[in-house]
């Protein structure tokens, strides 16, 4: 996976709220969005934000046992899934129509499923600080040119937000 790489440092979880609303309010009908971290790390409070983004105000609740929730009433559709417990068919379950449909995927521990996402998506690595427990440090990753051109949309509105 090459592509475009930046990583943004967190200082709390009002931080981690404000750019995923900015990932939301940039988020375009099929993008694909793959969070990985550790347990606690945050990635459903990170879909909570940019569903948040998207115009949609009810509660975000984790996949974890549904692995897909969907929110239809933002901006764009929001396809909530955790494949963690996916351990093979994944292609059974039809995420490709997900992927290709009208709406946003947030897919967490997607990277386990590698083989069945499309070839353009990011992927948002969060990392928690081994010395702060509210710090994060998020790595962008683009596997292509529209997951790269949403990185520096995401990064134009964070970077004008954090110097005004």
């Amino acid at each position: 996976m090459g592509g475009k790489k930046m990583n943004i440092v967190l200082n709390n979880p009002l931080e981690t709220e404000a750019i995923a609303k900015i990932i939301g309010q940039k988020a375009q009908a099929g993008d694909v969005i793959v969070l990985t971290g550790d347990l606690g790390a945050g990635k459903t409070t990170m879909t909570k934000g940019i569903a948040l983004g998207l115009g949609i105000s009810q509660m975000i609740k984790s996949p974890t046992y549904t692995i897909i929730r969907e929110y239809p009433q933002g901006r764009l559709p929001l396809y909530h899934m955790d494949v963690y417990r996916v351990e093979e068919g994944a292609d059974e379950l039809g995420l490709d129509e997900y992927f290709e449909g009208d709406g946003l995927s947030v897919v967490e521990w997607g990277i386990l499923i590698e083989e069945e996402l499309p070839e353009d998506y990011l992927e948002i690595i969060l990392n928690k600080d081994s010395q702060e427990a509210d710090k994060r440090v998020l790595e962008f990753r683009g596997t292509g040119p529209l997951a790269e051109e949403r990185i520096a949309e995401i990064l134009q509105v964070w970077e004008a937000r954090e110097y005004d």
